[in-house]
């Protein structure tokens, strides 16, 4: 966490040209995560097949809303807040089909049941208006140092202001009371297909809950 005697990490809004280097720092921030070491097994490619994975989605699905987020110290990227607004989760039909070549050429053989596991999650997800955390990771250096509890107060504040309530996934059980700090709670832990994949704990925020 900041101290007190330290400024808040400055936050702000992702461009296109920040895209190569938030996929870098998520490819990284994500090595770790149970679900994705089970989606992509090989520890050498790991890293280089997220970051190409990130790089997709921050282009073609979550930088166009214009609520990603990013900060770091000293100005730098170090974290990002991949956010969807209301009724934007929702990856439209035809940018599926624009992502499945690039998905194939990062993902390989592993597309079907990255499909299959995502697709999963996917129809879990509520439908009332909210808005979206699809994603957030800090750089493993850089993280303990209070990056990724500025991004979430960033859109929080904004989710009370506006009384919209938030949701996401955890893949790693290890995160829920990090969240339940600021006011999400678990709805449910849904077990995935294909054996031995991690379960995912579905998280929704009330507006005007946790700090």
């Amino acid at each position: 966490m900041t101290s007190p005697s330290q400024p808040s990490p400055l936050v702000r809004t992702a461009a296109d040209a920040d895209a190569d280097a938030i996929a870098a720092l998520l490819g990284r921030a994500f090595d770790d995560d149970p679900v994705w070491r089970w989606l992509l097994p090989d520890d050498a490619s790991r890293v280089r097949r997220l970051t190409g994975l990130f790089g997709v989605l921050l282009r073609r699905v979550h930088l166009r809303h214009g609520a990603t987020e990013a900060t770091g110290r000293d100005g730098g990227t170090e974290a990002a807040a991949l956010w969807d607004p209301p009724g934007h989760w929702r990856v439209p039909v035809r940018l599926q089909a624009a992502q499945a070549l690039p998905l194939l050429r990062i993902l390989g053989t592993r597309v079907p049941i990255t499909l299959r596991t995502l697709g999963e999650i996917e129809r879990h997800h509520p439908r009332e208006p909210h808005w979206y955390l699809a994603v957030l990771g800090t750089d493993p250096p850089a993280q303990g140092g209070g990056l990724g509890g500025a991004l979430l107060r960033s859109r929080l504040d904004r989710c009370d202001a506006a009384g919209l309530p938030a949701y996401l996934e955890s893949s790693k059980e290890r995160n829920v009371p990090y969240y339940e700090r600021f006011g999400f709670r678990v709805t449910r832990e849904l077990a995935l297909p294909g054996r031995g994949c991690p379960p995912v704990w579905l998280m929704w925020r009330e507006p005007g809950q946790g700090s």
